[in-house]
């Protein structure tokens, strides 16, 4: 299974974080009432975008099976938290909500 992480500016739809094309290493786990993405990524004026724009982000990962169709999970940030730690290169968003799906049921 291959995975990819994709952080976007929800107003403007801008591409802030692409694993994909980036290296960055990362992960997402249930946290109180939501869920947490932690994102090894080193500082940059990416980093300041996404501190600036932190309450409109939204966070995807794609689940990629040989054997299965794509499972898409899009995390809706809000007002979660987000914050980088210099010292250990993490970004960390807060997400208050997720919907699961397979893209290709809703594609015409």
């Amino acid at each position: 299974m291959k995975q990819t992480l994709l952080v976007k500016h929800a107003v403007s739809g801008r591409m802030l974080i692409d694993s994909g094309k980036q290296d960055v290493s990362f992960s997402s786990k249930p946290e109180g009432n939501g869920w947490q993405i932690d994102i090894g990524v080193p500082w940059s004026g990416t980093i300041e975008e996404i501190l600036k724009h932190k309450d409109e982000l939204n966070v995807f990962i794609f689940y990629d099976y040989d054997d299965q169709p794509t499972l898409k999970t899009w995390y809706y940030v809000g007002k979660g938290l987000v914050a980088y730690d210099r010292d250990s290169q993490l970004l960390t968003i807060g997400a208050q909500s997720r919907i699961e799906y397979y893209p290709h049921e809703y594609s015409v």
